[in-house]
């Protein structure tokens, strides 16, 4: 399960920024999970967390920030070159952000209920810093140590991780450990590069959602799968009875939903004739089910695009409810809709410790901080109160602000009404 996430120096997350999904030290919740660590102690820690914010305020920086970090680990050996440079997104409204490190970092619970952090730093030209730890008996254990501003660059203390000297020689300077040691299939490190393989899907609703459509047709033929699929077509109240599925070789599975209304029986409909609402709702599905079926992290960037609040408030609870989330599957979601803060029978959806917020400050750098800082009433109904801007994160203009912008500069204030 992920812990932490921690991010400085990228996009418009200037200053580190840290993002939890463990519960606050004295807080009680009804929706968190307990996981119970290799030295016996438990931690709290949510299914979920939503970052909500104005527009530009940096929250789909939050998701990307986490997407790089995977890509880095994945990709940093194969992909990375000494020719192009290390692509890293600094902060660009800083000047001295360019010379500066990116920084990266994440507190995560292996199968084996122990607990690691790893993290790295870095350059334009090269790896500056990386580590992992772990903490099998509640002690930190060090396991790697690397700083390039060393004349003995890798360090591993204790020695506990084989092939150390191949490791070293192998490892180029723009490249990390991980992803080098992963490449041989290195007995104990590529267990650790695996939960960021298996961890972090990104879901852009504006991005790939072919391949997703995809997907979730190729899930169609199995019928482990299937049955659930057209459940939660139906459940979404889109006059759906089912779908069947045409495979083509060399293209993707051609996809027609049945819908209720013919006189001898439901109706396929091509694809092409649904709404954007149901073909996002038909992609959503398949990644959906495999992180709830694998217990993976999952990263859903505008949660509640192209679907109505209705579908995003069901997306939440699934994760949220132990019965639909039985293998402690983890969303990370961004959202404008402050309707997900409350249910409509003025209830919390999601509790202060799950809502983070995201400002931007004077410099224009991101601020993430969660609604837990500060401590709604126990009665508050958060919808209001973020509408009304009593925690901040919302949109600084007055009504007809923008409508004023638009008009001649002869238009008197009282033609203004």
């Amino acid at each position: 399960m992920l812990l932490r996430f921690r991010a400085a120096n990228v996009r418009s997350l200037r200053d580190e920024q840290e993002l939890s999904f463990v519960v606050p030290s004295g807080e009680e919740s009804d929706s968190a999970r307990t996981v119970e660590l290799s030295d016996g102690k438990t931690l709290q820690v949510y299914p979920l967390v939503g970052v909500f914010g104005a527009n530009a305020s940096g929250k789909s920086n939050v998701i990307a920030a986490l997407k790089k970090m995977r890509e880095a680990v994945l990709g940093s050996y194969a992909q990375w070159t000494s020719r192009q440079g290390i692509p890293r997104d600094a902060f660009s409204l800083d000047p001295k952000a360019a010379a500066e490190t990116t920084f990266y970092e994440v507190d995560f619970v292996m199968p084996d209920r122990v607990r690691w952090t790893y993290g790295f730093e870095l350059s334009d030209e090269r790896v500056e810093a990386e580590w992992l730890h772990s903490y099998p008996k509640g002690r930190r254990q060090v396991w790697l140590d690397r700083d390039a501003t060393r004349q003995e660059v890798f360090a591993f203390p204790g020695e506990r991780i084989q092939d150390r000297a191949l490791l070293t020689r192998s490892t180029r300077p723009d490249a990390l450990l991980l992803s080098r040691a992963a490449n041989d299939n290195h007995p104990q490190l590529t267990e650790i590069y695996n939960w960021f393989k298996q961890n972090l899907w990104d879901i852009n609703p504006e991005l790939e959602r072919q391949e997703r459509e995809g997907y979730t047709a190729e899930q169609l033929r199995d019928d482990r799968f299937k049955d659930r699929i057209e459940g939660l077509l139906r459940v979404a109240d889109l006059g759906i009875s089912g779908a069947v599925v045409e495979h083509r070789l060399g293209e993707h599975p051609r996809v027609r939903l049945l819908h209720e209304g013919g006189e001898s029986g439901p109706v396929p409909l091509d694809w092409q004739h649904e709404s954007f609402g149901t073909r996002s709702w038909f992609a959503l599905i398949g990644p959906l089910l495999r992180a709830l079926d694998d217990g993976a992290v999952l990263l859903i960037d505008e949660l509640d695009a192209s679907l109505h609040p209705r579908f995003a408030a069901e997306v939440v609870r699934l994760f949220q409810a132990p019965w639909s989330n039985q293998r402690a599957a983890q969303l990370v979601f961004t959202s404008h809709d402050p309707s997900l803060l409350s249910t409509p029978r003025g209830g919390r959806l999601l509790e202060p410790g799950q809502i983070w917020l995201t400002e931007k400050n004077q410099r224009g750098a991101t601020e993430l901080y969660p609604l837990s800082d500060v401590r709604p009433g126990g009665e508050e109904n958060l919808t209001d109160s973020y509408l009304a801007g009593a925690f901040g994160a919302v949109p600084r203009m007055t009504e007809g602000q923008i409508g004023r912008r638009l008009l001649p500069e002869s238009v008197s204030e009282e033609e203004q009404g």
